[in-house]
């Protein structure tokens, strides 16, 4: 019999069984017990916040001022872009309460190909470290590192000086296989491969508040829609995380060196709940998850065995504070709220950003307000640069 270091079973119940496992656990059961919403969605990686600048904002990046991090955040945004070229590299850490080495990254480019046009183009790589197998013995089996990445390209367009669209798709590749053959399943395991696509949009106005000059910004990003994805031949297959992010941000020019942003994002994961069943499988309340993706997509608008409450619960709420001095330093501040019958997680987010010549530096860090929660003390690093002159007439 085969087992596992800890590191390994932390891995497989914290990370792989959430995703791999056909969970029906959404109460109240017949006991009254809580709801738990959670929905049967792969590849979670491709959710989390990969920046910093919205990492120390709670979050929060839909509506901010574009950069090249709109490529994950809004790709519309990336036809507002100033500068030709503009390239991004960040890294975090993960879930170091728990393991020492389960990191993310994240490479981000865009170039305007002229004043209305932009490529945008990400690769994001999350790596679950090294897991050691064991036999029943102690006996060494070898080791496993599993690892995921999503790899996309972006396409935005301006129309008008106010509005903008952009189309993405991506190739997504989980490999998660070997771990899970090594369990001693007897599954033909292999690594998941999907496509999926998305669509944006993106509007900033320019306005008068308290007698200085703002900029009022509304954007909503559909994402991660595509086919279902399989970790073993003939087994089943699983929802990708399709989201909608909906935000709004208002930035005020306080005078010629002073900057405030507030923002503000709504999210919701466009996946089945899963229904409640009794001990024979049947369904108790709420309707079948075994459906296409684009019924699931509608379907979770109202599926939920709660009714529109527990619909209500799934959406998650990013607020943020963004302010620079002189366009060359920022401080930022944010926090994440999730409903208790939806995972429950809330924290405090703060950062700084730093800007030289061509070069931004930005840092962001995640003060959990759980007791031992797996995020706390989440960090983000986050150096990007843009060069290459200037498409846009004015600046944002």
């Amino acid at each position: 019999m085969k087992f596992f270091s800890t590191k390994a079973i932390i891995f497989f119940s914290g990370i792989l069984f959430p995703v791999l496992a056909m969970a029906q656990t959404t109460g109240p059961n017949v006991d009254g017990t809580k709801y738990n919403t959670s929905s049967l969605a792969a590849v979670p990686f491709l959710n989390i916040t990969p920046d910093s600048r919205s990492g120390a904002m709670g979050e929060a990046g839909v509506a901010l001022s574009a950069d090249v991090n709109a490529n994950y955040w809004n790709p519309a945004k990336l036809a507002f872009l100033e500068d030709n070229d503009n390239v991004s590299l960040s890294y975090s850490p993960w879930l170091r309460q728990l393991v020492p080495d389960i990191s993310m990254s994240y490479l981000s480019y865009a170039h305007k190909i002229d004043d209305r046009n932009t490529f945008g183009a990400s690769l994001k790589y999350f790596n679950y470290g090294t897991i050691q197998f064991r036999d029943n013995t102690q006996n060494d089996l070898g080791t496993y590192s599993p690892n995921e990445f999503a790899l996309n390209g972006s396409f935005a367009r301006k129309f008008g000086e106010e509005f903008s669209l952009a189309l993405t798709a991506g190739f997504i590749y989980s490999n998660l296989s070997n771990a899970v053959f090594a369990t001693g399943t007897g599954a033909q395991a292999r690594a998941g491969t999907a496509v999926d696509a998305g669509v944006a949009l993106y509007y900033n106005h320019k306005i008068q508040e308290f007698g200085t000059d703002a900029i009022f910004a509304f954007g909503t990003n559909i994402s991660n829609i595509g086919s279902k994805i399989s970790y073993s031949n003939n087994g089943p297959k699983y929802f990708l995380p399709a989201n909608l992010k909906i935000g709004v941000a208002n930035t005020i020019n306080l005078d010629d060196y002073n900057q405030l942003t507030l923002t503000a994002d709504f999210n919701k994961l466009l996946v089945p709940t899963p229904p409640i069943t009794d001990a024979n499988g049947n369904i108790v309340k709420g309707v079948s998850n075994d459906v296409s993706v684009p019924v699931g997509i509608f379907q979770s608008f109202s599926d939920a065995p709660g009714g529109f409450k527990q619909e209500l619960q799934q959406i998650t709420i990013s607020t943020g504070l963004e302010y620079w001095y002189d366009q060359q330093f920022a401080v930022r501040a944010g926090y994440f709220y999730e409903n208790p019958n939806n995972g429950g997680s809330h924290y405090l987010t703060m950062g700084v950003g730093f800007k030289y010549d061509i070069f931004n530096f930005d840092f962001s860090y995640l003060a959990a307000s759980q007791q031992n929660s797996p995020l706390a003390n989440t960090l983000r690093f986050t150096l990007s640069a843009n060069f290459g002159g200037d498409k846009n007439a004015k600046k944002q």
